[in-house]
């Protein structure tokens, strides 16, 4: 154990003395500590006045070594997830189109083989569908949108971006400037004080087969070395260029991949195989600058597994600043059919699980909706129904989507009233009980039960995030 302990501060030191200062030099002070369901959280701070670390005892009043403390490490300017809850948004649709996001991008292309951003190159050709998403880029979000965020009182950013960005072996994919898009958008958050969360969305041959990973079909980066190899080459560029002094005040997290789709084939070795990538990736995201650790915390995604599976994951002394990202959404399965009181009742039953689970690891719900139906068109793929109305296979009608999906100028006072209830609930669940939440997703260009921006424009998402609100819990 006192091994351990000494391993964990040999490391701790290392990452402390290579943040603690903001850009304007000024050195920052951050004492506090907080009791985990297990084991202890301690939060290294320097001094304001020596510049000296000012370390947390790790032994208990008898001299007895903690067992399985936490440290958490000074970022100047960044985000302690600890003890402060985030509250975000994700740029869904952007970087990584979907169909559901913004139709007009697919449907454009007067081609339905196009599903994708993959079949896009594929059916369109490269240059023909780099032409469509660089108009897309430019214009679907600006710096405008994230003064937007900022006047919402909300203080992250979860932005998706797909591997293919930073890959020259698969040639079908439009490899363009996506990246130089990700680092403006950095800047836009610092420029409004906003914390970033850069999540790698997609992986090479599909992590789990949806639309959003860039190709929809078979999850089939699974078992390959060299899939999650160029997965971490990824993760590499962006921690290089994310984890410097320029960025590290606003790049708070890097994501390691997003829903990895661990339960389905051997789920088994699914699992493992994406547990051996993540600790893999870990690593490459700590020493992206060499020798000396970097401090920016490292998410990686629950893979539809019951949260308890990663209770002895990637924890201390060897992983330090870890946040698991849980995604929680209740009509892509049976759960289509409750009620309104019995869909609040399910988010409310997820406190004990998400307060379990965030004693281990800082857990942030980093997806969320306000939906309760799938109705939104392109939801489960272009070209795929909705399992509310009975056209999505195998699922039968609850009833008609109209009224349920579109513009909210057209929605009655009672699903405007049902979509505050869900809104409402759902924040104080993930905040009272985890670390915070991330709304998906910021806009829609026309499914607005879906949209943040909608929401507080029609009024079932307040700007006063301190107020209770309809919480039914």
């Amino acid at each position: 154990m006192l091994k351990n302990l000494c391993q964990l501060l040999t490391v701790a030191l290392a990452i402390a003395a290579s943040s603690g200062t903001g850009a304007d030099g000024r050195s920052v002070s951050r004492r506090s500590t907080a009791v985990d369901h297990e084991g202890e959280t301690l939060f290294i701070s320097r001094n304001v006045t020596s510049g000296e670390l000012d370390i947390p005892s790790v032994v208990d009043e008898r001299g007895e070594p903690l067992d399985q403390p936490r440290l958490v490490l000074p970022r100047a300017g960044g985000w302690n997830y600890g003890s402060q809850k985030v509250r975000g948004v994700n740029i869904g649709g952007w970087l990584v189109s979907e169909p559901f996001i913004k139709p007009s991008l697919y449907d454009n292309t007067n081609d339905n083989r196009v599903v994708d951003e993959y079949t896009m190159g594929q059916y369109k050709g490269v240059n023909d569908a780099c032409s469509r998403l660089q108009s897309h880029w430019a214009s679907w979000i600006t710096a405008d949108d994230f003064r937007q965020i900022k006047a919402a009182n909300l203080n992250h950013v979860r932005i998706p971006i797909g591997y293919w960005a930073f890959d020259d072996k698969h040639a079908t994919y439009c490899k363009s400037n996506q990246f130089d898009y990700l680092t403006r958008a950095v800047g836009w958050a610092r420029d409004n004080g906003l914390k970033v969360m850069i999540d790698l969305h997609g992986a090479p041959f599909s992590q789990n087969g949806f639309d959003n990973s860039g190709h929809r079909g078979s999850a089939n980066w699974f078992n390959n070395k060299d899939y999650a190899n160029r997965a971490k080459a990824a993760i590499t560029a962006i921690a290089k260029r994310f984890t410097t002094s320029e960025y590290a005040d606003t790049v708070t997290s890097i994501e390691l991949l997003n829903e990895p789709l661990t339960t389905n084939g051997d789920s088994g070795q699914r699992l493992q195989f994406a547990k051996d990538y993540a600790s893999d990736a870990y690593y490459a995201v700590r020493y992206a600058q060499g020798s000396n650790p970097t401090s920016v915390n490292v998410a990686f995604q629950e893979g539809f597994q019951n949260l308890n599976v990663y209770d002895n994951f990637m924890r201390p002394p060897n992983f330090q600043n870890v946040l698991l990202d849980h995604h929680i959404y209740s009509i892509f399965n049976e759960n289509i059919y409750l009620s309104h009181k019995d869909r609040l009742q399910y988010y409310c039953n997820q406190r004990g699980d998400i307060s379990s689970a965030n004693g281990k690891h800082y857990l942030v719900t980093g997806e969320w909706t306000t939906s309760p139906t799938d109705c939104t068109r392109y939801l489960n793929g272009r070209g795929i129904g909705s399992r509310y109305d009975g056209s999505y296979s195998g699922f039968n009608s609850q009833g008609s989507c109209k009224g349920k999906t579109g513009s909210g100028s057209s929605f009655s006072s009672t699903f405007k009233s049902q979509l505050k209830d869900l809104f409402d609930t759902q924040r104080n669940v993930y905040e009272k009980s985890g670390s915070g939440w991330i709304f998906w997703t910021w806009k829609t260009e026309s499914a607005d039960e879906w949209s943040y921006q909608a929401g507080l424009k029609y009024g079932w998402i307040t700007r006063n995030l301190d107020s209770a609100g309809n919480v039914k819990c």
